[in-house]
């Protein structure tokens, strides 16, 4: 094993690494973690599925490239000859959603697709699946900070715990996370949780209420501090428009904290301080940086 790979393991492992205190700790403020999953915690290979208008043959497209074209799919461009279906079981977003799986497939080690594909992730090296965000969330979950799912998903928010502790059964988180919350926003009874009883509301806007409802419930549990940050990634472009105008609502709301919008698309790592007057931005070059808003945590 070559020197990289035996510091790689101990980075994973947390070996030679102590827990820190919050930059603000002294103060007696938390830092919260907001995290998207596909494309920024990790790369899926979870294929969604457009449809031919014509012919109905399908065409699979990975979540990025999703994510890029979804707003001219059905009109222009390369899928503009295709279309989105929306139904949960044999539709585009069918892999992203729950299965019904039998008590006897349960016994025989069946798993939710989601669980499945987290794991066949870690068959392909790390620069392959490893997101924008992955040293991130691992800061996060070992030094235990408050941390939010707020996922377009549709499973469960159970699976997506299967999910994430596959990383902790193959060693490459220390611990589980220290959830403050999870949204899977296409969830159906996490819909109507977050309002959506009509079911009417797009993902943007929906995560939008996740995060709401993630910073109340922060200081619900944390209680009130003026020295709270929160930090929310996410790699989606019409999603990081309505993240900022909903953090921008938080900001003027709660004028103390700070709100951090960390944007992820194409591999780039940009992080945004919400102000009152507007956005500071700032391109981080080095992704192996390993928190959102706490790089500066020593100097305080």
């Amino acid at each position: 094993m070559s020197e990289d790979q035996k510091r790689k393991g101990q980075l994973d492992l947390g070996i030679n690494r102590t827990p820190e205190k919050d930059r603000n700790f002294h103060l007696g403020g938390r830092s919260f973690y907001f995290f998207d999953f596909d494309d920024n915690i990790a790369f899926l290979t979870t294929p969604l599925i457009l449809f031919h208008k014509d012919t109905r043959a399908e065409q699979h497209i990975s979540s990025g490239d999703f994510a890029q074209h979804n707003a001219t799919i059905g009109k222009s461009g390369v899928y503009g000859e295709f279309e989105i279906d929306f139904c949960d079981v044999t539709g585009t977003f069918r892999n992203f959603r729950d299965h019904n799986i039998s008590d006897v497939e349960k016994l025989a080690g069946k798993s939710q697709v989601f669980v499945q594909d987290v794991a066949a992730a870690l068959g392909y090296p790390d620069f392959q699946w490893k997101g924008p965000s992955w040293e991130c969330f691992y800061h996060a979950t070992f030094n235990q900070r408050p941390l939010s799912v707020i996922t377009a998903r549709g499973h469960h928010p159970d699976t997506l715990k299967e999910g994430i502790k596959v990383f902790v059964k193959n060693k490459l988180l220390p611990l589980e996370p220290n959830y403050l919350s999870l949204y899977p926003v296409s969830h159906k009874p996490t819909r109507t949780l977050l309002g959506d009883i009509n079911f009417t509301e797009g993902t943007a806007e929906l995560k939008q209420r996740a995060i709401r409802a993630s910073v109340e419930k922060a200081i619900e549990i944390y209680g009130y501090n003026a020295h709270h940050r929160f930090g929310m990634s996410d790699d989606d472009p019409k999603n990081i428009e309505l993240i900022v105008e909903e953090m921008t609502r938080l900001k003027a709301r709660f004028p103390e904290m700070s709100f951090f919008m960390i944007e992820t698309q194409h591999g780039n790592f940009i992080k945004h301080e919400v102000k009152v007057g507007g956005l500071q931005g700032q391109k981080v070059e080095d992704l192996s940086q390993l928190s959102f808003f706490e790089e500066d945590r020593r100097k305080s």
